[in-house]
């Protein structure tokens, strides 16, 4: 059984893909200042993604474009949306491998990279990267709302995958 955290972070991901359907390649591209651009977003969400449910959990690397273009810290770009999808449903499905593992007694350890452990737990990681979702998800809402993009989601969706659900 999935644990409900990853639930959490599954329903999160199945948000942003609702907020962004149907957004053109011209217009995930565009950069409104000072926020970055739909394509980076997506692509920052992959490489968070893939540094901890991938790299650290697995220590596996599925696509460095990812943090060369949308990681923390690296100048501002603007990929191909294309490209960005390919790399985050693939880096999520990576990640998916590991996430569909995790158990309630899982969430107090800690990953490690480059021969250290992270200082946050796989709980703290986990809310981290569900915030991260809905963070960005709110700023790409506020990027279509200025492209003029019409019939926008305008509420959380079916929440059948993300009900409560005890430990």
């Amino acid at each position: 059984m999935t644990h409900p955290l990853v639930q959490q972070l599954h329903f999160a991901r199945s948000e942003f893909l609702r907020c962004l359907e149907g957004v053109s390649e011209e217009d995930g591209r565009r950069r409104l200042l000072p926020m970055n651009c739909i394509s980076w977003i997506v692509g920052h969400l992959a490489a968070q993604e893939q540094w901890l449910w991938v790299e650290a959990a697995q220590g596996e690397i599925v696509t460095l474009s990812v943090y060369e273009l949308t990681g923390h810290g690296r100048p501002v770009s603007t990929p191909s949306l294309a490209e960005m999808w390919e790399a985050w449903h693939a880096i999520t499905t990576a990640a998916d491998r590991y996430l569909n593992t995790v158990t309630t007694d899982n969430l107090q350890t800690f990953l490690a990279a480059d021969g250290r452990k992270l200082p946050e737990s796989v709980g703290t990681l986990l809310h981290r990267n569900i915030y991260h979702y809905w963070f960005h998800t709110g700023e790409a809402h506020a990027i279509r709302q200025q492209l003029g993009h019409p019939n926008l989601p305008e509420f959380v969706g079916n929440m059948k995958t993300a009900v409560y659900t005890p430990e």
